[in-house]
């Protein structure tokens, strides 16, 4: 008579939901530790330049037309050409004690 083993995971059940909250819980205070050091990031539209991507007939006529027509480059309006924008971790924040401030009034 021969037996046989079936494979199974040593692991429980819910060990496994177990580890990914001990995960996210740990990307969650890194993040939270990021935004409270580094609040402000780069701003995506103008990639921390502050100064706004030409247009689509600029780019074209770049080629082609005389310096005087790529003048005037203007201010990125997304981030009034700072070149950075405040993280969305940091909107959260500034949310909540705005809204705890405001609560006693």
């Amino acid at each position: 008579m021969t037996f046989t083993v079936a494979a199974t995971s040593t692991n429980t059940p819910g060990m496994s939901a177990v580890w990914f909250a001990g995960f996210a819980l740990i990307v969650a205070v890194g993040y939270a530790g990021a935004c409270y050091v580094k609040p402000f990031t780069a701003c995506n539209r103008c990639k921390g330049t502050g100064a706004a991507p030409p247009p689509m007939w600029r780019r074209v006529l770049r080629r082609t037309a005389s310096p005087r027509a790529l003048r005037g480059r203007h201010d990125c309006r997304r981030c009034a050409g700072t070149g950075l924008r405040l993280r969305i971790g940091r909107r959260v924040v500034n949310h909540f004690r705005r809204l705890r401030r405001h609560a006693g009034r």
